[in-house]
């Protein structure tokens, strides 16, 4: 990503707001236990989560695992607070030494870093419990996976779908 990105990133969740209209929206597409998990993002990722849902609304994708999916597929990363520095030291890190971040655990000063590489799985884990259907869990788990670029079946129609749209916002 380039420096500009983050840079608009940045002034973004500096600025960043959610309305109870916006949290409403939001609940219409989560199973009642899940809208908490939502509601425990931090605002740049709720921002974030509702702008990818309603673009795919607006690209016509209404598949309701697809669209919670989108909703929370980062909830994982609020297993530790992360900042705009945090975030820029890990895709650096990600980059130069990937196999780094592998090895590191998930306490001290590196809890940060081990949310953003674990959190996919941590937000699957976690809309499982809050009543997710199994595609959302999936679709969560996986929305960092490198798909091919053959697609096999609804689940990676679906995957690549949330990837394209995160990939946007």
């Amino acid at each position: 990503m380039r420096a500009t990105y983050r840079i608009r990133q940045l002034l973004a969740a500096l600025t960043v707001r959610v309305s109870e209209a916006d949290l409403a929206e939001a609940d219409a597409c989560l199973p009642p236990d899940a809208r908490s998990l939502f509601r425990r993002m931090p605002l740049d990722g709720q921002a974030h989560a509702l702008r990818v849902m309603r673009d795919l609304v607006r690209a016509g994708h209404t598949h309701s695992s697809l669209l919670a999916a989108a909703l929370l597929h980062d909830a994982g990363k609020s297993a530790a607070r992360i900042t705009p520095l945090t975030r820029s030291i890990f895709v650096v890190v990600e980059r130069v030494a990937p196999r780094r971040l592998v090895r590191w655990p998930a306490t001290g000063w590196r809890r940060p870093f081990a949310a953003l590489r674990d959190h996919p799985r941590v937000g699957a884990e976690w809309a499982r419990a809050a009543g997710c259907d199994e595609l959302t869990v999936s679709l969560i788990a996986r929305h960092q996976e490198n798909l091919s670029s053959a697609v096999a079946g609804e689940e990676d129609r679906l995957l690549k779908l949330l990837q394209e749209f995160d990939d946007r916002n």
